[in-house]
């Protein structure tokens, strides 16, 4: 069935020709509006849901297409002032535009409009351009996020998320819910699929389950290297839901797109994601927060910096400030030494991939009293397993602590194999 499964979605994926490079499934309106006609819809999306790019053709064959400069470019200025930013219509706006009855918009962590600071509270509404009604799962955190009234009201989600690939971005676990609740209601889910601008790789250990939490719901690998709707398929085919249930699940995929693409996102996906620079660095700066040490949050490069206000000084020192996205950042108003990641050439952020040495110079430059990590396990939700923090802290050198999770990446490339619409 697995194999029958890959074999149908990868030939309605590559069986048309199509010049003009990736093409996104929220642009193949042909696919998915003959499921929507004379259903109640519902969308599970965020700012990062705008149909198609009139910015630039954004995926490309070969790294040497994003250059160091366009990639410390913040999303919505324009790489070259001679082509002005301008979006693509959103997803929602395509829907009742083209007649179809859209009943509820369901919006993930930092809201429909991709704006609040990581993990605030987010109160339902109403969106004012469509007055379609606004439930926020991400203030309702759980597998009953939404009510019992929300999932009478429809009869298909369509899921439209920019995704970045860690299993502790939650835009994948608001999806695990919803296809939770859709399996149990009888409900059909549509994801249109988007790439993944971190799916060249896989690294990390897999979650071990014991610290699953809210930013980290299932035994995958730290970089997972899949898309959304990748990952939607293994999630029904190796029984993830609740009760073993299975979805009704149909995965629009992308065009012309294959996993070593490097693909420069037009919108930033969540507040504290400004630029592409941020995004590689994602996966081995985020382990800051479950330190003492700051990756940058209140500063206009967060991810891309590290520091603390006892830290030895290198030269290079940055002052958390309360601004949009970030609104009481760790060390407000306190100078912060630290080191400085904005100038790292692009392709040895790749050939690296999760890079441990940041998170062992820190603990090597703090002073000997503090107490490095924070309480609450918080760091190991985010790496997934128990041994990093002790072979860290007996003084095990980075190769050392990533020969100990190999044998995961190995065993999670094989296990997502039959799930893959694009190839590797």
């Amino acid at each position: 069935m697995k194999k029958l499964l890959f074999i149908l979605l990868c030939c309605s994926a590559f069986s048309c020709s199509h010049s003009g490079g990736v093409v996104l499934g929220d642009e193949r309106a042909d696919v998915y509006l003959p499921l929507l006609e004379g259903k109640r819809v519902a969308v599970l999306s965020n700012q990062s849901g705008i149909v198609g790019d009139k910015v630039y053709n954004w995926c490309r064959e070969g790294a040497q297409e994003v250059t160091p400069e366009s990639a410390g470019v913040p999303f919505g200025v324009p790489v070259d002032p001679s082509r002005p930013v301008e979006y693509g219509p959103h997803l929602v706006d395509v829907l009742l535009e083209k007649g179809v009855d859209l009943r509820l918009i369901f919006s993930p962590e930092h809201g429909f409009r991709g704006i609040a600071d990581a993990g605030e509270m987010v109160d339902s509404g109403v969106d004012p351009k469509t007055g379609v009604p606004i439930v926020s799962l991400y203030a309702r955190r759980g597998e009953d996020a939404a009510s019992e009234e929300d999932m009478a009201s429809f009869d298909i989600l369509v899921v439209d998320l920019q995704d970045v690939g860690l299993r502790y971005y939650t835009y994948y676990i608001t999806m695990l819910e919803m296809m939770n609740s859709c399996a149990r209601y009888g409900k059909k889910v549509v994801v249109l699929d988007r790439p993944n601008p971190n799916g060249f790789y896989v690294d990390g250990p897999i979650l071990d389950m014991k610290h699953k939490s809210g930013i980290g719901a299932l035994p995958i690998a730290m970089v997972h290297g899949m898309t959304l709707g990748e990952l939607a398929l293994m999630i029904n085919g190796e029984g993830w839901l609740n009760d073993s249930l299975r979805c009704d699940l149909t995965v629009v995929p992308c065009l012309n797109y294959n996993h070593q693409m490097r693909c420069t996102l037009v919108r930033a996906p969540s507040p504290n994601l400004k630029d592409m620079r941020s995004i590689y660095l994602y996966s081995s700066t985020c382990f800051f927060e479950g330190t003492i040490v700051t990756a940058g949050r209140g500063t206009q490069f967060p991810f891309e910096v590290y520091g603390h206000p006892d830290m030895t000084d290198r030269g290079f020192s940055f002052t958390p400030r309360s601004i949009p996205g970030a609104k009481n950042p760790r060390y407000l108003d306190r100078e912060c030494r630290g080191v400085d990641l904005r100038d790292k050439p692009l392709g040895d952020i790749w050939e690296e991939q999760v890079n441990l040495e940041y998170l062992l110079d820190a603990y090597r430059n703090m002073p000997a009293d503090e107490d490095f990590f924070l309480p609450g396990r918080h760091f190991e939700k985010q790496i997934g397993v128990d041994y990093v923090r002790e072979m860290i802290l007996s003084g095990a050198p980075a190769d050392s602590i990533r020969a100990r999770w190999s044998a995961d990446v190995a065993a999670f490339k094989t296990l997502r194999r039959p799930y893959l619409l694009y190839p590797e």
